[in-house]
């Protein structure tokens, strides 16, 4: 209900601060949300442009500020394709041809297959790998 009155009371101030191209330091705080300090910090950096009048009379342009709150076009994030691990027979390595073929000792092998979360299939005694992961983290890929 206070709200209400205070809007119909002040409502003429509202529409001509809204239509004036410069705003005073306070008109702009209320119009934009943001706090003196931070139009300050934006005029001393040269982001918007400030006229200061006299002690208590910096003016700012509207539209500087409007720029500041315009829309950003965010770019479109590129599909991520997972591919499958293949463990078909010819396509994976086992723990001790990697360690062989890289010269890397079987538990540093196991350790960087963990880290990196490697996908391996266990058949019987021997843990299988698939081989275009290994060789990438191997190339440096």
């Amino acid at each position: 209900m206070e709200k209400e009155t205070l809007l119909k009371k002040y409502v003429n101030k509202i529409a001509e601060v809204q239509t004036r191209e410069f705003l005073s330091v306070a008109e702009a705080t209320v119009m934009f949300g943001i706090s003196r300090d931070t139009i300050h910090r934006l005029i001393k950096c040269g982001i918007i442009k400030g006229v200061n009048f006299g002690v208590r009379l910096t003016r700012v342009k509207r539209s500087d500020l409007e720029d500041l709150f315009s829309a950003v076009e965010m770019p479109e994030e590129k599909e991520i394709i997972i591919e499958k691990p293949n463990f078909e027979v010819g396509n994976c390595y086992t723990i001790s041809e990697i360690s062989s073929k890289f010269h890397a000792d079987p538990g540093t092998v196991t350790n960087l297959i963990k880290r990196n979360k490697i996908p391996t299939k266990k058949v019987g005694s021997f843990v299988y790998v698939p081989k275009n992961l290994i060789d990438k983290i191997f190339d440096g890929k």
